[in-house]
């Protein structure tokens, strides 16, 4: 399998996992809300109903997140080559490699190592746009663009 395949397939899971947990809190926290009922400690039952609330709302959160990672998942065309850093691309520095996707941490091929970096966050949005043989400096290190495929 090609890396970026590999490493798309390594996000596609990586997005799927988060979501079934997810899922799971989610029907966890549905079925406390259903079977909390009111006791004779009142104030005990309301306070385990808004805990449970904020929960619910955490994991919608969470929820709109995932949401948004498959969208830019749905975005990355892997078969797109190009000398210019693009959403999909695998950008190789002379000290790090990294798969402009989603932020989901290291992922491995093989032996090498790659982190999975939004276009978004500050080392994403240092490589969109850039060429082989560029320098970026990011957190005061320098580094050269060998290699964007």
């Amino acid at each position: 399998m090609e890396i970026k395949e590999n490493l798309y397939q390594q996000c596609v899971g990586y997005v799927n996992k988060r979501l079934q947990t997810v899922e799971e809190i989610i029907a966890s926290n549905q079925k406390a809300l259903q079977t909390e009922t009111k006791s004779s400690a009142g104030d005990k039952h309301e306070t385990g109903r808004a805990m449970l609330q904020l929960e619910m709302e955490k994991a919608g959160q969470q929820l709109q997140g995932i949401t948004r990672m498959k969208e830019i998942l749905a975005r990355i065309d892997i078969s797109k080559k190009s000398n210019i850093a693009h959403l999909g691309s695998v950008v190789e520095t002379d000290k790090a490699s990294y798969f402009l996707s989603i932020s989901s941490g290291q992922l491995k091929v093989g032996d090498k190592k790659y982190f999975s970096v939004s276009i978004s966050s500050p080392i994403g949005r240092l490589l969109l746009g850039k060429k082989q043989g560029e320098i970026i400096v990011f957190n005061s290190t320098k580094q050269k663009i060998k290699e964007i495929f």
